[in-house]
């Protein structure tokens, strides 16, 4: 199983409700219904935030039809990006329960509980049915996994025939040790990093058929830099932004991991499997 312990300890500090209500209150005016854009900014816990979102899921094309798992959900901003522009139904999972919680907060704010539920579970062992999707995809998660095999199988186990799986991942590159922490992790004990070869090897023994294959390590690195030049312009809000989820070392995090995709040690891809 993924360890449990070590990845909840990174991410939940067991005041993250209050930190968003509080962040919430202080943005936005007392009973706002909330758009999923205006909550991109705290609610895509990935390398390019919300235009990631949105390059994976037009490389998926999912319709209003489409039951879609959205596997590590976080705090649900992907899922309600989804069933809003595509209508679709989404259900996500992710390990930490306090994610949870605030997912449906922020699923009942924006006013799209009918197209979007979420559920407490592990990757390795998804509370899902069989066949029970037409798509799926993971953003960011696999770096807390070591069992890959056991990801994958689980991630085709709920797929139907013909089933499509999108990942957006981070992948060691060169090999050389990383500096900690990053946001995934603060030390090598919870980092489980695969290069390309190994993550699509995984993939395609737990029966999928790669259908694309892209490296997006260049554009992270201009996001970053563009990130990077806007801040220096125009401090963002800190009441508004994932330092709220993380916490004050966040930059910290995201400083060694813009460095470590400019030297070479990280890069990101972005892929579609069929099951």
């Amino acid at each position: 199983m993924i360890d449990s312990d070590t990845v909840l300890a990174h991410y939940s500090d067991g005041e993250l409700m209050q930190r968003v209500d509080s962040a919430l209150r202080l943005t936005f005016p007392s009973g706002k219904q909330l758009s999923w854009s205006e909550l991109a900014p705290l609610d895509h816990f990935h390398v390019r935030g919300l235009l990631a979102t949105k390059e994976l899921a037009a490389a998926l094309h999912p319709l209003g039809s489409t039951r879609f798992l959205d596997i590590g959900s976080g705090l649900g901003g992907p899922a309600r990006y989804l069933a809003a522009t595509s209508e679709c139904h989404v259900v996500g999972v992710d390990l930490t329960e306090p994610y949870v919680k605030v997912a449906k907060l922020l699923t009942e704010r924006a006013g799209l509980t009918e197209k979007v539920a979420f559920l407490h579970g592990n990757a390795l062992d998804l509370p899902v049915e069989d066949a029970a999707f037409d798509m799926a995809w993971m953003q960011h998660v696999a770096m807390n996994v070591a069992d890959r095999p056991r990801l994958y199988q689980e991630a085709h186990r709920i797929l139907k025939p013909g089933g499509k799986l999108a990942i957006y991942d981070v992948l060691t590159g060169d090999g050389r040790p990383l500096t900690y922490p990053l946001p995934w992790s603060t030390s090598p004990s919870s980092s489980h990093l695969l290069t390309a070869d190994a993550t699509r090897q995984a993939i395609l023994q737990a029966g999928f058929r790669e259908n694309s294959w892209i490296d997006t390590t260049d554009a992270s690195i201009v996001w970053f830099a563009e990130q990077q030049a806007a801040q220096s312009v125009k401090p963002a809000a800190p009441r508004f932004n994932l330092q709220i989820i993380m916490g004050p070392a966040f930059g910290t995090m995201s400083a060694n991991l813009a460095q470590h995709l400019r030297d070479g040690r990280l890069r990101t891809v972005q892929a579609v499997y069929q099951a």
